[in-house]
């Protein structure tokens, strides 16, 4: 079952060209992961990253400087925060 969703986002790739695509706010895309994810750890675990990724890479992310240690962060719409080291680097160097 795994495949169905990894030949999708691979149909995904070949059918929709890179600059037609929404820039994902995650430094891994969000396909890009998705397929990993699911590749790695199976369908559930595949399924369960896009999820995440759908309900997390749109508006409502605040990209912020930690006071304490000068270090880029972000609030995602779950309320979550990640690191640097995830962000995309255009959100980085916008800010």
């Amino acid at each position: 079952m795994k495949w169905i969703l990894v030949i999708t986002i691979q149909l995904y790739w070949y059918l929709i060209p890179e600059s037609k695509r929404r820039r994902c706010i995650f430094r891994k895309s969000c396909s890009i992961y998705v397929y990993e994810e699911t590749l790695k750890k199976g369908l559930i675990s595949g399924l369960s990253a896009l999820r995440y990724r759908y309900q997390n890479c749109r508006s409502g992310f605040i990209v912020f400087e930690d006071p304490i240690s000068d270090k880029k962060l972000m609030l995602l719409p779950n309320q979550q925060i990640i690191e640097e080291k995830e962000i995309a680097e255009r959100l980085i160097r916008k800010n």
